[in-house]
């Protein structure tokens, strides 16, 4: 055993202050005493502790979900440690099995490509790039060949790969289970080893593959890394994480007027546990925010702050103050400053095709049915006539309270 793993180092009230740092938010941090005194040594000795997250780039984008982690990051960076940014453009030609109930098909590489391109760029919105290590798996899995492989695989064993519950319930289903599958983990793991980890982060889904890389560094005589989980970040819906797939996410690249309504959508209960997973204030200033709001203050004055710090992070300040004035004249049914200007002919022309040819309604049908909802304004006024024609003209035509277009028709 190396000296470090049997040294005590002195827990400072520094070391408490970064400890509660890491605690902020997190769902498990294992194990505990070990990251203690893993802070303990970095103080005393100055050398920063080495921190890792890894993200397959399986889609182009990042939404807000992602970003948990990525604050979590952040965090730990601003204490001083080096945290590494690493892209598996390997292992996602493998496809992660974690929660999955069937074998994912692998990305091609071109694709994987491509999508690792933007990965880093949106990533940097929420890190320091000048104080980040990013790295591609690819570095050292490519170099590992056939015996490596073989050799790494001698270092788990089948019994204990099929503890994990994703494997367990697919193989009681009578589910396929690829053999590559088993190799995800384990090179997700030898990543660790590769890099030298202290602490790797990731989300509850991914406990089973961090503490793989605990075990693989102690098998290659290393000292373990540590492991954080943080929660997943419920969805706009307020029932399931953030998901493309459930459409109640907010991509980070998403424009500002758009990104700061989405947040003042959430339920005020919903706010609460975004402000501890998303924002940079301290725990003590939100706390004292929800105790305001619990004496009487307006919650949605705390919503707006938490939207214009998100639109900010993403956009700017500017850009912040600009998105609140765009949803306040929105929704006093005012007319955004800026909004689609378009030419149709053939007046006088009927609303339901002229909402469906402005691309305000994707069919006759939605636009009638919008209609009788009563979403539709012409000018201002509520359409409540579906048979409604539309001479030659101009008219700012509004469906909901944020789909506007000035048609000139003809």
């Amino acid at each position: 055993m190396n000296q470090s793993a049997v040294t005590t180092f002195p827990v400072t009230d520094e070391v408490g202050r970064a400890l509660e740092v890491s605690l902020r938010g997190v769902d498990e941090l294992l194990p505990r005493q070990e990251w203690v005194q893993k802070l303990a040594r970095s103080q005393a000795t100055g050398q920063p502790l080495r921190i890792k997250l890894g993200l397959d780039p399986t889609a182009p984008d990042i939404h807000l979900g992602h970003t948990v982690v990525l604050n979590k990051m952040r965090q730990l960076q601003d204490l001083g440690h080096q945290v590494i940014f690493l892209i598996g453009d390997f292992t996602t030609l493998i496809g992660d099995p974690s929660g999955r109930n069937s074998t994912r098909p692998p990305l091609t590489a071109e694709q994987i490509k491509v999508n690792a391109e933007t990965y880093y760029t949106q990533a940097a919105k929420v890190l320091d790039p000048a104080r980040t290590e990013i790295r591609y798996n690819s570095e050292w899995s490519d170099a590992l060949g056939a015996r490596g492989m073989i050799e790494l695989s001698a270092k788990y064993t089948v019994a204990r790969m099929m503890e994990r519950n994703d494997f367990h319930q697919r193989f009681t289903d009578g589910s396929s289970i690829s053999l590559h599958e088993f190799l995800y983990p384990l090179l997700q793991g030898y990543d660790s080893v590769a890099l030298r980890s202290d602490l790797e982060l990731g989300g509850t889904d991914q406990k089973f593959n961090l503490l793989m890389g605990r075990h693989l560094q102690q098998e290659y005589g290393q000292e373990p890394q540590c492991v954080l989980t943080m929660p997943l970040l419920v969805g706009l819906d307020g029932v399931d994480k953030m998901s493309k797939s459930k459409n109640n996410y907010i991509g980070i690249t998403e424009d500002a007027n758009t990104m700061f309504a989405k947040v003042l959508s959430i339920s005020d209960a919903l706010m609460w546990d975004w402000y501890t997973l998303l924002s940079f204030k301290s725990l003590a200033e939100i706390a004292a925010l929800k105790k305001e709001v619990e004496a009487g203050r307006n919650p949605k004055d705390a919503k707006v702050m938490l939207a214009k710090e998100i639109t900010a992070r993403f956009h700017s300040a500017a850009a912040a103050d600009a998105a609140e004035q765009d949803f306040n004249n929105r929704s006093k049914g005012g007319i955004p400053d800026e909004i689609p200007e378009l030419s149709l002919s053939g007046a006088p022309l009927g609303i339901g095709a002229l909402l469906k040819q402005a691309g305000l309604a994707p069919s006759t049908s939605e636009a009638n049915r919008l209609i009788d909802g009563g979403g539709v304004r012409v000018d201002g006024g509520v359409v409540s006539d579906k048979g409604l024609r539309l001479g030659a003209g101009t008219y700012v035509v509004q469906v909901g309270k944020r789909k506007f277009a000035r048609v000139a028709l003809g």
